[in-house]
Order: C-alpha cells, then sequence, then structure tokens
C-alpha cells in the first residue's frame, strides 16, 4: 500500500510514453485486484495529465490483457474478478468500451471447452450489464462473434447442453426485433437430415425376421416397410414445403395413415393408474389427471425423463422406440408443428403453395387424431396435450408478429401527469368519532347509518314503515289495465307478470275452472272476460234470487225447493223489466261454469301412483325435475330402486307427502308439458272416474 502512496505522491514531469504508462498501470491494476476498487485505478489514471485520453486508454487496455495472459493457470474466479473490474473501470471511462469483451474473447481462444463452460457463466450472470448503452452498442457485435466462434467449437451432439446454454444467452441479449437472430425468410435447416435404413441390396427374408423377435411383447407387426415408412416422415418434418408437391403429399399422407394407426392399435399404459387401481381406482386417478397435477408429482416426472437432441435409426430399436413415451411425443408434436405451418399464412410462402380443399379436411381430422393420442399418452397425456396446443397458439402470434416486419417491442410510455394530477391533494377534515354522531342522532329521534345515503333513507319520514304504505310508492297497475295493453300471443315475460297481478288483486287465481287449459295465453284471456262480466249491472230479480239462496240454501244442504226452481225458470224464459237496461239478450245466469263450493280439489293417492307409473317409464326423472327435486334426490331414488318403475313410485310418494299441491289436475298439466301423453291420459281418466264417483255418493246422500 505504501508503494501506491509513493506512486500517487511522485508525478511525472514529462509526457511519459508507452512502455512507462504501461509498467505503471500493471502495477496499479494489480493492487486493484487485491483490494477489489477500481478508485486505484483512477488515481494512476489521472497521474499523467500531460498526456492524453487517447494515449492512456491504450497503454491501460494492455495491461488488463497482459495480467489475463498471467491470470489464466490461476482459478477461473479470478478470471471472473478481472472481467467485472474491467466493467468498473470501463464505467470510469479510464479503458475502451470493448475490453471486457476483449478479455474473455482472448479467454475462450486459449482455454479448454471445461474451462469455457465455467467461464461462460460469467457472461451469463452479467446479461444486464452488457444490455447497458455503454456497452451494447459497441460490443454487441464483439459478444456475437465470440459465441459463435463458441458454437464452431462445440459438439451439436456431445457439448448440447452448452449449445443451448449459448443460444439462451443470446436471446436474452439481444432483442426481439434484431434482425440478424431471426429467420426472416422463413428458411429451414435442410442439412439437417436423417439417415436410416439398409441397402435394399442387402435388405432380405431375415432382416423382417429379426425386427420381428425384437417385438415379441408388442401387439403390433413391426417388419421392414413399417421402419422405412416411420423414418421417411422425418424428411417431411425437416422440409415441409415438399407437402405442396402433389405426389410428395400422396406419400406422406399414406406413410402418415399407417404410423397413426399404429400408434392407436398399440396403446401405452399408465404407471400410475395401475398403481391407483389397487388403491382407489382409476376413475380417481382420471380425475386427478383432468382436475389438477400435484406439484410434487410433476417434480418427479421432470426429473424422471431424460431429453435427447437426436434419435437412433437402427431397426432393432423400432420397437423400443415405439413403447417410449417421450419417443412418441416427440413424433406427434412434429406432426402438430408440420400441420400448423401448412395452415397458416406465412409472408414468405409462394402463391402455389396453397391447400387443397382435401388436404385441408385431411389435416383437420388428423390433428384431432394426434391430440387425441397424445392425450392418451402416459403419464400427464391431457395436461401435455394441453400446453402444447397453448405453445401452438403462441406460436402462431409470433408467426403474426413476422409477417408484421417484426416491429420492435417498446414498453408503453407512461402519461405524463395532468395539471389537475400535479395539485396537491386538499387536507381530509377529520372524522367526527362514530359515538358522538350516534349520540346526535338518537337525542334527535333520527337514524345514522354511517353513509349519507342510507342515512337519508331511513329518516325520510318519521314512521318508515306508514311511509312504505303510501300511495305514491304504488307502482303496480290495476289487472284491468295490464291484460288489456298489446302484447305477443306468447310472451312469458307478460303472462308472468299478469299472474302476480292477478294473484294480488283478485281471488280468481286461487279458483280452478272446469276446462283447465294447458296455456296461460288462454287462461288469462278467460280471467278478462270473467272480469268484464263482474263489472256489469246484474238484474234485480237476480240479485234477490241470490240473497234468498245465500239465506235459506245453505241450512237445506243446498236443495232447491220447488218455488225458487220456478222462479229461476220464470227468470230464464222470462223478458227483462222496463225499467233495468241490459246490454244483451244473453241468459243472465252464466257462473255454470264455477266449480260447486262442496267440490274438493282431487289429490293423488298411492293407488294411482301405482297405476300411471308404469305408463311414465324411463324418463321419469323429467317428471322428478319439474315437480322440484335436486339431481342428488334424484340420484338418490335410482341408486336406491334399480328399476325405473319403482324408482318413479317412491319419488311420487315423496312428492304427495310433501307437497300439499299434489293434485290430480297439476299431474295432467304437467304430464302434458312433458309430452307424457299416455300418462296425462289416463291421469285425465282417473280424474273422471273420481269426478264420477263422488257425484253418485252425493246423489245417494
Amino acid at each position: 500500500m505504501s508503494t501506491a502512496v509513493e506512486v500517487a505522491n511522485t508525478a511525472p514531469e514529462k509526457l511519459a510514453n508507452y512502455f512507462a504508462l504501461q509498467s505503471a498501470f500493471e502495477k496499479a491494476l494489480e493492487l486493484a485486484i487485491t483490494d477489489g476498487k477500481v478508485e486505484l485505478l483512477v488515481k494512476e489514471y489521472n497521474r499523467f495529465p500531460a498526456n492524453t485520453e487517447h494515449d492512456k486508454r491504450l497503454p491501460m487496455d494492455h495491461a488488463f490483457r497482459v495480467l489475463l495472459m498471467k491470470r489464466l493457470d490461476e482459478d477461473v474466479s479470478r478470471i471472473g474478478e478481472l472481467v467485472r473490474l474491467s466493467v468498473e473501470a470501463t464505467r470510469a471511462e479510464i479503458v475502451s468500451n470493448t475490453i471486457p469483451v476483449v478479455l474473455l474473447i482472448d479467454t475462450f481462444d486459449v482455454v479448454t471447452l471445461d474451462k469455457c463452460q465455467k467461464i461462460f457463466q460469467f457472461v451469463e450472470e452479467m446479461v444486464e450489464v452488457w444490455k447497458e448503452e455503454i456497452f451494447f452498442a459497441s460490443c454487441k457485435n464483439n459478444i456475437l462473434r465470440m459465441c459463435n466462434d463458441l458454437l464452431r467449437r462445440l459438439s451439436r451432439t456431445q457439448n448440447t447442453v452448452f449449445c443451448g446454454r449459448i443460444q439462451l444467452f443470446l436471446s436474452k441479449f439481444f432483442p426481439f426485433s434484431e434482425r440478424s437472430g431471426l429467420n426472416i425468410v422463413s428458411e429451414f435447416n435442410l442439412d439437417n437430415f436423417t439417415e436410416y435404413g439398409l441397402d435394399s441390396k442387402d435388405h432380405d427374408e431375415s432382416d423382417n425376421k429379426e425386427l420381428e423377435d425384437t417385438a415379441e411383447d408388442i401387439p403390433l407387426k413391426i417388419d421392414y416397410d413399417l421402419y422405412c415408412k416411420f423414418w421417411s416422415l422425418q424428411d417431411f418434418f425437416r422440409n415441409p414445403n415438399q407437402c405442396y408437391n402433389k405426389p410428395q403429399w400422396k406419400m406422406f399422407q399414406m406413410h402418415a395413415e399407417n404410423i397413426l394407426q399404429s400408434f392407436s392399435s398399440f396403446k401405452l399404459e399408465d404407471v400410475r393408474q395401475s398403481s391407483n387401481d389397487n388403491a382407489s381406482g382409476s376413475d380417481q386417478a382420471m380425475d386427478v389427471d383432468e382436475e389438477a397435477v400435484d406439484a410434487t408429482a410433476v417434480t418427479s416426472v421432470i426429473k424422471a425423463n431424460h431429453f435427447f437432441a437426436k434419435f437412433l435409426t437402427n431397426p432393432k430399436l423400432l420397437a423400443l422406440q415405439l413403447s417410449d413415451a417421450n419417443f412418441r411425443r416427440a413424433v406427434l408434436v412434429q406432426f402438430l408443428i408440420l400441420f400448423q405451418y401448412l395452415q397458416v399464412s406465412v409472408k414468405f410462402k409462394s402463391d402455389t403453395q396453397t391447400l387443397t380443399a382435401d388436404q385441408a379436411d385431411f389435416i383437420k381430422e388428423t390433428e384431432s387424431r394426434v391430440y387425441k393420442l397424445l392425450e392418451e399418452t402416459p403419464p400427464y397425456g391431457k395436461r401435455f396435450s394441453r400446453t402444447v396446443s397453448h405453445m401452438l397458439a403462441r406460436e402462431e402470434m409470433w408467426n403474426n408478429w413476422k409477417n408484421e416486419g417484426c416491429k420492435e417491442f417498446k414498453k408503453p410510455e407512461e402519461p405524463t401527469p395532468s395539471e389537475e394530477d400535479s395539485k396537491p391533494t386538499p387536507n381530509k377534515r377529520p372524522r367526527r368519532p362514530l359515538g358522538d354522531a350516534l349520540r346526535d342522532a338518537s337525542r334527535s329521534g333520527k337514524f345514522y347509518l354511517g353513509n349519507d345515503n342510507l342515512t337519508r333513507l331511513w329518516n325520510y319520514s318519521p314512521d318508515n314503515l306508514q311511509a312504505c304504505k303510501s300511495e305514491q310508492r304504488n307502482f303496480l297497475p290495476l289487472l284491468e289495465t295490464y291484460l288489456e295493453t298489446p302484447h305477443e300471443k306468447v310472451d312469458p315475460a307478460f303472462e308472468w307478470r299478469a299472474l302476480r297481478l292477478l294473484a294480488r288483486q283478485t281471488p280468481h287465481f286461487f279458483t280452478s275452472l272446469s276446462q283447465p287449459s294447458s296455456k296461460i295465453s288462454d287462461y288469462l284471456e278467460q280471467v278478462r272476460k270473467r272480469l268484464i262480466r263482474d263489472k256489469e249491472p246484474k238484474p234485480a230479480a237476480l240479485l234477490s234470487n241470490n240473497s234468498s239462496e245465500n239465506s235459506f240454501g245453505l241450512s237445506a244442504n243446498n236443495v232447491h225447493t220447488e218455488g225458487e226452481q220456478d222462479a229461476t225458470v220464470a227468470l230464464q224464459d222470462g223478458e227483462p223489466e222496463q225499467d233495468l237496461e241490459v246490454e244483451d239478450n244473453e241468459p243472465v245466469v252464466e257462473e255454470v261454469d264455477e266449480v260447486p263450493a262442496h267440490e274438493k280439489p282431487l289429490m293423488v293417492t298411492k293407488e294411482h301412483i301405482e297405476e300411471v307409473a308404469p305408463l311414465i317409464g324411463e324418463p321419469w326423472m323429467k317428471v322428478g325435475k319439474k315437480i322440484g327435486f335436486t339431481n342428488d334426490e334424484l340420484l338418490f331414488f335410482q341408486m336406491e330402486h334399480p328399476t325405473a318403475n319403482v324408482a318413479c313410485v317412491k319419488m311420487l310418494t315423496n312428492w304427495i307427502s310433501d307437497d300439499d299441491d299434489a293434485t290430480l289436475e297439476n299431474w295432467a298439466y304437467m304430464l302434458e308439458g312433458l309430452e307424457m301423453n299416455k300418462a296425462a291420459e289416463a291421469v285425465k281418466a282417473i280424474i273422471e272416474r273420481e269426478k264420477s264417483g263422488t257425484t253418485g255418493a252425493f246423489c245417494l246422500r
């Protein structure tokens, strides 16, 4: 440290040459690395004011590169410290902007691939540093050259992971719109050949027999023909544009049909499902697959699976490959990628590269088959199928982005604050304590609910219940006025409102007609006519007759005397008196349709149920839903009573025991609505039978 102080205190009296500067900077650089501070380098750099910036930066760059060569044999972390110090020196503007990347390039050029893989970790960790403005513009080409040189040294099959790390780094470093990293014209890697098969001259029947021997445990005939068809599809996946050629398309269609048929005939077993069968059944395992997958199970599957960049094409391995779920998924996903490319619009496709109607239909049908096969491929087939579908949907979005010219992604600009937003918010008034507000409201005989609108509503009147009865709050129209409003013949909303008004304003809603109608519109029309008749004035003789009948008829069990019958006949046959105004000549007594007061509604009995239930049959659940039973209750009846007839009887028996409206008329109306005509006719026959029996018994009395 004393040496550094002495160097700093002794200022040069004249211009220093290149080698003197380099020597001084090397000493200061070693001290700076030891202390981990760039300030020592800055002081040494500023100790030569007579030299220009250009004259001082070149020796400083050289000092970094010389010290790097001395440290190559040391630990990798020491090289990382030097690179990080060069980054700080670049920010202090005492070295060139490219010196950190130059140090990495020099290192990768002289060390082994194993050491390169460790040093590249520093490059990945500092990706945000390289994206800074001071480094990106000047270093992006050097970084790209460095990565390409590494990729040329690596083997795609033996160093697959390292190659993938380099590609991921480049994708993180360069922006999306960087044209050097985009396949603008949608070119395919036609050099990716898949070599397979034997020479046709060397192939004989013994090879077929050998292939069949390797597939003894597989219920599928594997021969050399199937082997060639299978691997020939890779050429179409490599270059999809071949499918636009008619002969090539026929070959692809035939081979794809054979391969997918082989997959369908030979399905893989799910090990998870077989283990769950012993514990809780296969249905429960399928529910787990559909609803959600436990995170620990997914982690175990990820750890168990292995990825291979290239599959082997040895004929003897085909039987084992067809039994591998990963292999099958890889081939099925290749089908989906090919189908998506053939269907989407790509900017650089020629006019001749279009699908015919037959080709489009085949792709649509085959695509659904492929998704079904993915769902049937364990483990977690349905989850995997949904994931692939989601990824292909996102791929279509990227394709549209490329068709639009790969526009640059920009973050949305933050809106500029307006003058109103820039004004300081006024200070809030201190809130009044809740207890004080409740106390004052109670003293004044009012309510305080904490909300201005609610407080005003509750204090609208001293007596809230009386205020609710005010005529001003009666917004319901009169029934007669509402029935006269124009409407469509079948209007469910109008009919529902009319029935509500009818039940609220008149007693006709609770009286049954002698001829029950299946249509609500007809029923409302009859009610409207009855209301009109009720408003018409009645003759005085009829009024006196009604009064006498009310006085004496009830005591005589509603049996009319002969004099009363003669009076009634006289009213029907005679002419009306002169002082009464009658608008029409119809008979005055029109209340014949009314149901006698002594007649009670006919309730459904268990004997009626046993008689009609066989006519309802299998759709008995529809009747249950119409009555009001829930799905769980209907399922209970079905599980407790295996036959439809017994389940229907038990359900209807519960209905008549719980529902006071379980009448024969309602039952017939319900069955007519469900279009169970035979059962409805049987119920109507029971009604007629019960009515005739009741009338006969009444007459005997």
